[in-house]
């Protein structure tokens, strides 16, 4: 890339994607995507154990005990698909030519 200068403004003339770069860039998002997964995951491990701790302690009940993990784990769910559903758009975005 040579950059280009008229005065005021500098220019970097960037060529388009070839479709080798735009699959090695989909499986980079997709390694992202898995990281973000993880992570969420990993969150619902630490409430579930807090959760488990109170259980323990008799702060809850096993009854919302119960609750409070179907309510972690919908949270969970719901932040999984919004993962899986910005990385199609990603995908798309980065294979339409």
């Amino acid at each position: 890339m040579t950059p280009a200068s008229n005065g005021k403004i500098i220019r970097i003339p960037i060529p388009r994607l070839t479709e080798e770069r735009r699959k090695e860039l989909v499986k980079v998002v997709k390694k992202m995507a898995e990281g973000a997964k993880v992570s969420v995951r990993n969150v619902r491990r630490d409430a579930n154990e807090q959760l488990k701790g109170l259980e323990k302690n008799k702060k809850i009940s096993q009854d919302e005990l119960r609750q409070w993990m179907d309510k972690v784990q919908d949270s969970t769910d719901k932040h999984i698909q919004k993962v899986d559903e910005v990385l199609a758009a990603k995908e798309k975005e980065i294979l339409e030519v």
